[in-house]
């Protein structure tokens, strides 16, 4: 078997195509969260801390030489809670996704199909029945 053609089986397997989907769709989700997070949420959460911006903190290590850079600390505080904030939202609509399918599956199921023999059984009584 060639390795194109191997290649070519492997990426039209069902799982491979349906991971690729989802990790599409996880990229577009991820950056609608991170619109979320970056200019619904965490403004008014600016507001309430005193408009403290964190991206400014920064320890100085030494005079800053060349493109020696400092530590910014406070990039690394405020992609913290960017990732906190985006984890939050992610476990709520995955909480709400679950709980829609739960409803979907709790949904009462027609009841099955009788039998051959149940046919059959429900014949014979009505034909006794019939007789009486």
């Amino acid at each position: 078997m060639s390795l194109a053609k191997e290649l070519k089986e492997f990426a039209m397997k069902g799982n491979v195509v349906d991971m690729a989907v989802g990790v599409i769709i996880g990229l577009a989700f991820g950056k609608i969260v991170t619109s979320l997070v970056n200019d619904v949420i965490m403004p008014p959460i600016g507001v309430l801390l005193g408009g403290i911006d964190f991206s400014n903190n920064i320890i100085l290590l030494r005079a800053a030489v060349g493109d020696v850079p400092a530590v910014r600390y406070g990039l690394f505080i405020n992609t913290v809670l960017d990732f906190l904030i985006v984890a939050f939202v992610i476990f709520l609509a995955i909480k709400a996704m679950n709980k829609f399918k739960k409803k979907q599956e709790e949904a009462p199921a027609a009841p099955p199909a009788p039998s051959k023999q149940e046919l059959l059984l429900t014949e014979i009584r009505d034909a006794l029945r019939a007789k009486i």
